[in-house]
């Protein structure tokens, strides 16, 4: 396998575990099809699917990954999605744990700049993303202000990073 690039171990976003370059590899893999057999995914980077599998729950179980269905929001009838800029006063994290835990909300960022924190929110339509921002976001305690950045349209989403 000629990934020496990739050769080091890397430390997951936690630090507590390393992910070694085979295991990069299945990752790799499986970004291209969720749902390649293991056996395949083995005689490409040069284990048993029985070794395959293994290294494929513990990534899971460590969390390093996630085997998802990607979903295109606007054709399972999301018509608005947004960017929410928001700046809060004290503590930060209480603020992004209660964001977490909204449904419409599928990820919360700490971020340093003009923003505490940015969200993606998937939303029906404007209506919606109205009583998302103005009765679910601004009246979280803490919250100061927030701005918002509709999405037009979507030009490009991928999921292939994970082993650049």
């Amino acid at each position: 396998m000629a990934r020496d690039s990739k050769a080091r171990d890397l430390k997951s976003v936690n630090g507590t575990s390393s992910i070694d370059a085979v295991s990069l590899a299945i990752i790799e893999q499986l970004q291209e099809d969720g749902r390649r057999p293991y056996a395949a995914i083995g005689k490409a980077v040069g284990l048993s699917e029985a070794a395959v599998r293994q290294r494929v729950q513990k990534l899971l179980d460590q969390g390093a990954m996630q085997i998802v269905a990607v979903t295109d929001p606007l054709t399972v009838g999301f018509m608005r999605q947004a960017m929410v800029g928001i700046n809060v006063e004290g503590d930060l994290e209480p603020v992004a744990d209660a964001l977490a835990e909204i449904e419409e909300v599928d990820y919360v960022v700490i971020t340093a700049g003009s923003f505490d924190l940015i969200v993606e929110i998937v939303c029906e339509d404007d209506a919606h993303l109205l009583e998302m921002i103005n009765r679910r976001i601004r009246t979280l305690p803490g919250v100061r202000s927030t701005e918002s950045f509709v999405y037009l349209k979507l030009r490009k989403q991928t999921y292939t990073w994970g082993t650049r």
